[in-house]
């Protein structure tokens, strides 16, 4: 099953959003939460309330173990435009940028890491007795 959680006009650019988005990628949510808990990002607070909030969604608020992120994506909002005062009384433009934000949790195709089995093979000669 899978869980969606959006959030949008966030005052966050989209760059710097898409660069916390990165490392959470096709990662478990316990180890997603893990490392959104120490990047020094501000960004990465908006990344961790959209993430739990789509968790959440998918009913599984106290226990993720099962859930993984499928999706997660950012892209553009609306610009707002503003000015500044620039030298010689002129006026200097500014865009403070804007974002939207959309997380996908799925708990199919999750598999738990197993342990690899050591086989022991038996020592073969492999030299041919002469005749």
């Amino acid at each position: 099953m899978q869980a969606k959680a959006t959030a949008k006009f966030v005052r966050y650019t989209p760059r710097k959003v898409n660069q916390v988005l990165t490392l959470i990628r096709n990662k478990k949510v316990e180890k997603a939460f893990e490392i959104l808990s120490f990047l020094p990002k501000s960004a990465a607070t908006l990344v961790n309330k959209v993430l739990k909030s789509a968790t959440a969604n998918s009913g599984k608020l106290r226990d993720y173990s099962g859930l993984k992120i499928k999706e997660a994506w950012v892209g553009n909002g609306p610009i707002l435009k503003r000015m500044r005062p620039g030298p010689q009384g002129r006026g200097m433009p500014i865009k403070k940028r804007t974002s939207h934000l959309t997380i996908i949790v799925t708990d199919a195709g999750v598999v738990e890491k197993r342990k690899k089995k050591v086989v022991k093979t038996a020592n073969v000669n492999t030299e041919m007795q002469t005749k």
